[in-house]
């Protein structure tokens, strides 16, 4: 029998989780390391430095969550709230509601004749989903996820802080700095190329974006610490 469907895997469906996790990793090795370099050009030994790592692990992945999850329950709280809106509107209006779906498809290339009769018909099937999806934009795959993305972030902050501070335990103490400068550049290069290729975008391009700020902000850190030459 000929196949009348196949599976198609689309990059869209992985922004919401993609997004949260980039974006904590990336948070977790440019924080932690930035900590960890500001500390050791100041003169920090050992201890100090994995107080001050360990603290900034913790706190980190405990405040991208929060964050994480006030944002997108705010992002979340909009859509219930226009969803709502959509619904008292269909209810109340549902021949003009009809007229708004029909003029999104026309505008959408479709003849007024047609963009009738696929709105009736969607209508008919599922009128919320219908103006969720066409006029306001909001999809299953797109949806705000406010727990999702919370883990995530906080996961992926603690994976990305651990790297830094890993390279801080087992390096020399005069050498800390620049070997958790090194190696925290090495591992955002292939955050940012992993997370490229994850999402189909060019890999040189996003890998030297995130390396150039995290070095900035570790060169900017260790600048504060060798000024006021004292463990922050």
């Amino acid at each position: 029998m000929p196949r009348t469907t196949h599976p198609e895997l689309h990059r869209t469906e992985r922004i919401g989780w993609l997004r949260a996790a980039v974006l904590g990793a990336n948070d977790g090795i440019v924080s932690t390391a930035s900590l960890l370099v500001g500390v050791a050009a100041a003169g920090g030994g050992r201890g100090e430095l994995m107080v001050a790592g360990v603290a900034g692990l913790v706190a980190g992945a405990m405040s991208m969550a929060a964050g994480e999850y006030v944002s997108v329950s705010s992002q979340a709280d909009t859509e219930r709230a226009d969803l709502e809106r959509e619904r008292a509107e269909l209810a109340a209006e549902p021949e003009l509601e009809a007229q708004e779906l029909t003029s999104i498809y026309v505008a959408r290339g479709l003849s007024r004749e047609l963009a009738a009769q696929v709105a009736d018909q969607l209508m008919a099937h599922d009128a919320l989903g219908a103006h969720a999806r066409d006029e306001l934009g909001i999809s299953s795959t797109h949806a705000a996820r406010p727990v999702q993305a919370a883990l995530t972030s906080a996961a992926t902050f603690a994976v990305g802080a651990a790297l830094p501070l890993a390279a801080a335990l087992v390096s020399p103490t005069a050498a800390t700095a620049p070997i958790v400068a090194a190696t925290s550049l090495l591992f955002l290069t292939g955050l940012g190329a992993v997370g490229a290729q994850t999402g189909g975008a060019p890999i040189g391009r996003a890998a030297l974006r995130v390396a150039f700020w995290g070095a900035l902000a570790m060169a900017l850190t260790a600048g504060v610490g060798s000024l006021f030459g004292a463990v922050v």
